[in-house]
């Protein structure tokens, strides 16, 4: 998978080159996916994108879809392609996991707004709160929903801390999900190589 900067159709592997590819390297790119995965309390996951794990996104919706067309392959590109990071920015998939159906049900309908209470904070740094779901709104007025996507714009000064090494802290300030965590220097090694 050739990492281009800019996702085109010319940009992306053939059905049969992508089948080939994915054999060989599906486990470096679940690797990469779970390195940019972190735990927000007990039920909520961000997974931090990047232009590897939305083209990996983009290439296997083309797969199990069996698309080839370029009016296909276009529409794949633009749903996933706005999450990919843009060099002073995160851009994460925002997850609720509650495993219980009945829970899950009672629990979305207690978190409505949680993905705008969302915020990072890097060492020494101003809290940057997520710019959530850009496309669509994914709530109404009786619950959220289970997946949000959102995006955290970072100033110059926070990229440069980010680059030398400063903490960063994942929280939320909702009623009822109140939950901090310090991203990982692993994730944070990896988040650190998204900012220009």
């Amino acid at each position: 998978m050739q990492i281009t900067g800019n996702i085109t159709p010319e940009s992306l592997m053939t059905l049969e080159a992508y089948s080939k590819w994915r054999k060989e390297n599906k486990a470096q790119v679940m690797a990469h996916r779970k390195q940019r995965s972190v735990r927000l309390g007990e039920y909520i996951n961000l997974q931090f994108e990047s232009e590897t794990t939305i083209r990996y996104q983009i290439q296997e919706m083309l797969r199990i879809e069996k698309v080839f067309e370029e009016e296909g392959i276009l529409q794949e590109i633009d749903a996933y392609a706005p999450l990919v990071p843009e060099g002073s920015n995160w851009k994460a998939t925002m997850m609720i996991e509650y495993p219980d159906e009945n829970e899950r049900r009672r629990e979305l309908a207690r978190l409505i707004g949680v993905e705008d209470h969302l915020f990072v904070e890097v060492e020494g740094q101003a809290r940057v709160y997520a710019i959530a779901d850009e496309d669509m709104d994914r709530e109404n007025d009786e619950k959220t929903s289970a997946v949000h996507f959102v995006r955290f714009e970072l100033t110059p000064a926070m990229c440069a801390a980010v680059k030398a090494g400063a903490a960063v802290k994942l929280s939320c300030d909702h009623t009822h999900y109140p939950a901090h965590t310090l991203i990982g220097a692993e994730a944070m090694a990896s988040l650190a190589g998204d900012l220009t």
